[in-house]
């Protein structure tokens, strides 16, 4: 296998899970290549923010009925799964990264579409601490099932860019409180640009030697979690960060816990917690984005392009993009 062949037509990409971060990232990327964009969604406006993009349609459909994701893949050159759900259920995690990827892969299998490119997720085991890893084992498993597909699998680590809730967090928190209590400050991650997970689905979907292969995509350095919290505060523009408090164990679960029952969508959970009990780093014994042809963007390079709106120049960064000075 090699690349993509060329074709009069335009490839037609159906992206599940587009409406959120890494979507947005991605159709922009698919568009610039004019490959069609198919989008579905239960509720349109949840992809209005995309709406511009010359080469995509949303289709309000739901992926959760069979007939629908039967009638979505069929005619699609690939089909990428960004689906991920960070709080929730047992049920409702299992439903999104298990069931939902396994009835992806069956549909795909059906019609006789080769390429499926699913999102993952970096630690990914089934002994792994925390519910989210274990279940993202488990779909990749599921993937497998079918000897008529070979999916691409890729696994992030912690994917940073203008629309994440990793950093910005942070670099919020900062400003709201004196003193920051963190718990497993000194887990190690090796956090990843949003362009280049995008550019890295590009680019397997592009190259059909990337049918069966698992990669890890980690960005070219490594912080703790105690780093990443202080260097939101000064590439943001805030200058030095605020005291981090170490929290222990029990203490830090009680927090989690504290922040689940908090109305709207929670900023910790216990199983977020849980999967800090270990490193969040490659393995080095698969490919990554090197193998991509891509050099990953350091943390430190982009992130004050978005964190600097939160210092005391945003104001005046603000007014100057509104008058089109840059």
């Amino acid at each position: 296998m090699g690349r993509m062949s060329n074709s009069s037509t335009p490839p037609s990409i159906l992206v599940i899970g587009g409406t959120g971060f890494v979507g947005r990232h991605l159709c922009e990327k698919l568009a610039q290549r004019q490959w069609h964009i198919d989008l579905p969604s239960r509720n349109e406006a949840r992809a209005r923010h995309l709406w511009p993009l010359p080469t995509l349609t949303v289709l309000r459909d739901d992926v959760h009925d069979d007939a629908t994701l039967a009638r979505l893949v069929q005619g699609q050159t690939a089909v990428v799964n960004l689906v991920g759900v960070l709080h929730g259920s047992k049920a409702a995690v299992d439903a999104a990264h298990v069931g939902l990827p396994r009835r992806i892969a069956q549909a795909c299998a059906a019609a006789g579409v080769k390429r499926l490119i699913h999102i993952s997720a970096l630690g990914a085991a089934p002994d792994a601490p925390s519910l989210y890893q274990r279940s993202k084992a488990v779909g990749e498993q599921a993937l497998q099932g079918d000897a008529r597909l070979k999916p691409t699998i890729l696994r992030p680590s912690t994917v940073f860019g203008p629309e994440d809730r990793f950093i910005n967090l942070f670099a919020g928190l900062q400003q709201k409180f004196p003193v920051l209590p963190l718990a497993r400050g000194g887990t190690k991650l090796q956090p990843v640009w949003v362009e280049d997970l995008a550019a890295a689905i590009v680019a397997c979907i592009a190259n059909d030697a990337t049918a069966g292969r698992t990669y890890e995509i980690a960005g070219p350095q490594v912080f703790t979690l105690a780093e990443l919290v202080r260097l939101s505060a000064k590439l943001s523009g805030q200058g030095d960060s605020k005291p981090v408090l170490p929290l222990p164990d029990a203490l830090g679960a009680l927090q989690a816990l504290l922040m689940e029952l908090a109305p709207g969508q929670p900023l910790m959970s216990r199983d977020n917690l849980a999967a800090l009990k270990v490193d969040n780093l490659p393995s080095g014994r698969l490919p990554g984005l090197a193998d991509l042809g891509i050099v990953p963007e350091s943390l430190l390079a982009v992130a004050p392009s978005y964190l600097g709106l939160r210092g005391p120049r945003s104001q005046l960064i603000v007014a100057r993009r509104t008058a089109g000075r840059f």
